[in-house]
């Protein structure tokens, strides 16, 4: 598929804990209604069989409202269901492998927290970077804390498109505005809130702000 930096403004990452009743398709359904424009499906518990299951349902749901859908660190699962791309973290399948497994035409994401790391993904074949936690999360409580001047950074030694991660809200969003990235990266935000549509579209007019400020 073709992919434009454009497509990263709000980047929803799946996360079935906070979906009580919800179903994750629902869910995702109604982050795509609400103006997500990037969905990355990330399960780490489930069994292959049920992962492929909801990848299928999912990609349907994407292709039906044309957002990019990449898996989370699961080639395998990328590659059975044909899915537009995939992300890697810093301790998953090295990038240029990966690059190797899903070929030239799908979408690669890397996970950065240094501008080292950051040139290396690119170098690598990586074409966006999630770049986080800019602020302290609860869906990763290990996760490494990037500060804004890092993120800046970071946009700044790279040119492919770079979207925060970790912790952002409609709250604190407007803080990343200059930092030179292209959009956010959020999980609880869209998917623990009570009316997933409206949460969305609140986020995404904010993120359009803060790219443009």
């Amino acid at each position: 598929m073709k992919f434009d930096k454009k497509d990263l403004l709000l980047y929803a990452v799946t996360d079935r804990s906070w979906l009580g009743s919800d179903t994750i398709e629902s869910a995702v359904e109604k982050a795509l209604k609400g103006g997500a424009t990037f969905v990355q499906l990330r399960e780490k518990e489930l069994e292959t069989e049920k992962f492929l299951e909801e990848a299928k349902e999912i990609k349907k749901l994407c292709k039906k409202y044309h957002v990019p859908f990449v898996i989370n660190d699961n080639v395998d699962i990328a590659i059975a269901v044909d899915a537009d791309g995939v992300h890697v973290g810093q301790k998953d399948m090295e990038a240029g492998n990966v690059r190797e497994l899903i070929g030239k035409g799908k979408i690669l994401g890397v996970s950065a927290q240094t501008v080292e790391q950051a040139i290396l993904a690119e170098k690598r074949g990586a074409d966006y970077l999630g770049v986080g936690a800019v602020f302290p999360t609860s869906s990763k409580t290990d996760a490494d804390y990037v500060s804004y001047d890092t993120l800046k950074e970071i946009c700044e030694a790279v040119s492919i498109p770079v979207v925060a991660i970790g912790g952002i809200s409609k709250d604190n969003i407007i803080q990343l505005s200059g930092s030179g990235i292209c959009g956010i990266a959020v999980i609880s935000a869209i998917f623990a809130q009570p009316d997933i549509i409206k949460a969305t579209a609140e986020l995404k007019e904010l993120a359009e702000k803060m790219v443009k400020a």
